[in-house]
């Protein structure tokens, strides 16, 4: 493999896997300050010891994904240094933001938040823990931001002096942050990672109330354990619906301004009215001969469309994309270059990121009705269940990120035809992702380092995933913490032996 394949490994590895870590983060941030604000305004402990226990699971999570973000921010000006000329002078303004406002913020009210139990007011210290949420989510909106430059260029004029895209002053930038892509992938990114925490809590909380019941302390499980999973699951259900229904209008969206990861994804081969829903696709090209639709005539045509019918409903192919790229980029890339993205991972990762989805919230209403009343789950192959699934959030959000990125392809920054439609080839802010890799770096060192990043990486995996393991089995061992109910706040105790303190 040449030196793009290699970066385009390296980035795609590192990228998944920090965005396993990521949405978990974001989601439970929130929750873990909601649990202590209902314990704050309530008195009732057993919200404080929820977000004792999800918090060390922030915590570990937080920790972890710090350490593999890292690494992506030096692969920008290594492995991609042409793309960060091309784009720096807007791409680094929102991580700039992303890093001295949202990263400090979070960073510092964590800190406040583990040292500061018992040494600040309860209200201080709730508030500690509202900070980091907030943070975590305002960085993944400048990330988000961003990235959806990359997917819609808009705030930027070219600059064919310096051959660079330029920052088109501060309504350049608003419009970067604020753009209608920025604004639907943010809705949908943190729904999906409220989903993400939602199923963590359930799962967990389900599986100790089985392993409660069989060790005679049904207590526990009716009073901490039941009210824990049912928090997890409303959130579980509730997120998932609007994760579910921001999907489908930003792929409205996506399909204006990146018609050929829509077209690709939905399995659009050939341009037409009333088109039928693809579900399979048997080969690896996009063709109609390789797709099998379901029955329901223009149901793919109304998820564009909103029409089943008539010429509103028509929808462009293959074919038809192809040759608008044509018309505009044939001078510069020639008649023969292919502007789609790999047809089958798209098809097939936007299919296993909606089945995935439908089945977390399927799950969240279950969860629901087994918990209904006064009932609790005993059988043992259910509370299995829903830990063995407590992963479908994080892989539809996995799945949904390789969707984003291949999609996207061949293209790294995408042209804008609905803005700078009427420009020359020369004039449009777009950048191929092969004149994006650096020509400096050898492919040997790529691979070395892609090497070594991923034996790291396999084994910072190993060490989250025995943590996690670890403190979610200890569980919240109430016979052994401090009393709190005689206390507005917890306070440290010098004899006082815990395995994880914060």
């Amino acid at each position: 493999m040449d030196v793009l394949d290699l970066s385009r490994w390296q980035f795609g590895i590192t990228t998944v896997y920090h965005f396993i870590l990521v949405p978990l983060t974001i989601g439970l941030s929130p929750l873990v300050a909601l649990m202590q604000t209902k314990w704050l305004r309530s008195g009732d402990t057993k919200y404080l010891r929820m977000s004792e226990f999800f918090g060390k699971i922030l915590l570990i999570n937080f920790a972890l994904g710090v350490a593999t973000g890292i690494v992506q921010e030096f692969q920008f000006g290594l492995n991609w240094s042409e793309y960060s000329r091309y784009v720096g002078d807007i791409f680094g303004a929102p991580l700039a933001f992303e890093a001295l406002l949202a990263f400090f913020m979070e960073s510092v009210f964590l800190g406040v938040w583990i040292f500061g139990r018992g040494r600040i007011s309860a209200k201080a210290h709730t508030v500690a823990i509202w900070m980091v949420a907030l943070g975590t989510n305002v960085s993944a909106f400048f990330i988000l931001a961003a990235n959806s430059f990359m997917q819609n260029p808009v705030g930027a004029v070219y600059n064919p002096e310096t051959g660079r895209a330029e920052l088109d002053g501060m309504t350049g930038f608003l419009e970067v942050i604020f753009s209608t892509t920025t604004l639907y992938a943010t809705l949908h990114a943190i729904g999906a990672s409220l989903m993400v925490a939602g199923a963590l809590i359930s799962g967990v909380s389900i599986w100790w109330i089985v392993r409660s019941i069989k060790t005679n302390n049904e207590a526990e499980a009716r009073e901490f354990w039941k009210p824990s999973a049912q928090f997890g699951l409303k959130v579980l259900v509730v997120s998932g619906a609007v994760t579910l229904l921001s999907g489908h209008f930003m792929g409205q969206h996506i399909y204006h301004i990146q018609p050929t990861k829509m077209i690709a994804a939905m399995g659009i081969a050939e341009s037409g009215e009333n088109h039928n829903l693809a579900l399979i696709m048997t080969g690896t090209e996009l063709e109609a001969d390789n797709i099998v639709a379901l029955p329901i005539p223009g149901l793919e045509s109304f998820m564009v469309t909103n029409h089943f019918s008539g010429p509103d409903s028509y929808l462009k192919g293959v074919d038809e994309q192809q040759e608008i790229f044509n018309e505009k980029f044939s001078d510069v890339y020639g008649e023969d270059a292919d502007y789609m993205p790999n047809a089958f991972i798209a098809f097939y990762s936007f299919r296993i990121m909606m089945a995935l989805g439908f089945a977390s919230v399927g799950l969240g209403i279950l969860g629901l009705y087994l918990l209904r009343k006064d009932r609790l789950i005993e059988n043992d192959l259910i509370s299995k269940l829903f830990v063995w699934t407590i992963p479908f959030p994080f892989l539809a959000s996995s799945f949904g990120w390789i969707l984003t990125e291949m999609g996207r392809q061949p293209w790294v920054v995408y042209p804008n035809f609905e803005r700078e439609g009427d420009l020359t080839a020369g004039e449009m802010i777009h950048l191929l992702t092969q004149d994006g890799v650096s020509q400096n770096v050898l492919a040997g060192e790529v691979f070395v380092s892609m090497i070594a990043f991923t034996l790291l990486y396999l084994a910072l995996g190993i060490v989250w995933f025995r943590l996690i393991v670890r403190y979610v089995r200890e569980g919240i061992n109430p016979a052994e913490k401090l009393l709190l109910e005689e206390a507005e706040s917890p306070e440290f105790r010098d004899d006082m032996k815990l395995s994880f303190a914060y």
